[in-house]
């Protein structure tokens, strides 16, 4: 190697070490804390937050006895995407309290025999009961709680039953029995009256249109469409009409 290769290799050395102190150099000092240092800061002395109270989830379970649903357990699956098929696609049964009935509150105009046609001018709903998993839960009360209808179709079948069973002993034979001629179902014995302990097996949905006119619609609780009910704790007091005595009227 002659002595201008030598000159040129010794410079080309001389400046990738150049280069690479420079690299190191701003490596460093990129790399440097030039944060401000930690000053402790004291604990937050003030108000405190006022933060909601932890709810308290629903203990109730989704099933009752056998293959029966709590009311509770029957609403959360008709709300729910996954199990709403599960109530709804068949019968299933129910079993609860009852709770309230609008037997009691009839109006006087639509309390006779059957064969009679109701006032024009009155106006009535169609014989109602409701079922929840609380005893005691009032009809008003802010609770999971099912309508039961399609188990009469007017008062006067209620009133027709009443005055039927009221002297039975025992469940009515098939020639006791009063039927709903409107929807082919027999009358529930015994009617049913608040505090009794029920299985209800029927139709559940959002929508009750067994009616001939108007629509019942719930998408949060269900209405069930009955088809039967079994008894297993009887209500303290029989189903009464408040309006009128439920002795044949008067010709």
């Amino acid at each position: 190697m002659n002595c201008r290769a030598i000159a040129l290799a010794s410079v080309r050395a001389a400046s990738v070490k150049a280069a690479a102190v420079l690299t190191v150099s701003a490596l460093a000092l990129a790399c440097g804390n030039t944060d401000e240092p930690y000053k402790p800061v004291p604990a937050f002395s003030g108000s405190k937050p006022n933060m909601p109270a932890i709810p308290t989830l629903p203990t109730t379970p989704i099933k009752g006895s056998g293959d029966s649903y709590t009311v509770y357990g029957a609403g959360h699956q008709l709300r729910s995407r996954i199990h709403f098929a599960d109530v709804t696609s068949k019968e299933i049964t129910i079993e609860g309290y009852i709770i309230d009935s609008n037997i009691e509150r009839a109006p006087k105009c639509a309390v006779h025999k059957t064969g009679k046609k109701d006032p024009d001018d009155c106006v009535t709903e169609i014989p109602t009961f409701v079922i929840a998993d609380d005893k005691n839960a009032a009809p008003d009360a802010k609770v999971p709680k099912i309508k039961v209808m399609g188990w009469a179709s007017n008062f006067a079948n209620v009133f027709d039953a009443m005055q039927k069973y009221k002297n039975l002993k025992a469940p009515p034979t098939d020639k006791q029995v009063v039927q709903d001629e409107t929807w082919g179902l027999p009358i529930p014995y015994p009617l049913p009256a608040k505090g009794a302990k029920v299985k209800v097996t029927g139709k559940y949905g959002v929508n009750f249109a067994r009616a001939s006119t108007g629509l019942a619609a719930d998408p949060i609780n269900g209405v069930m469409t009955y088809s039967k009910v079994e008894y297993e704790e009887p209500a303290p007091e029989p189903a009464a009409f408040a309006t009128a005595d439920t002795t044949a009227p008067k010709k």
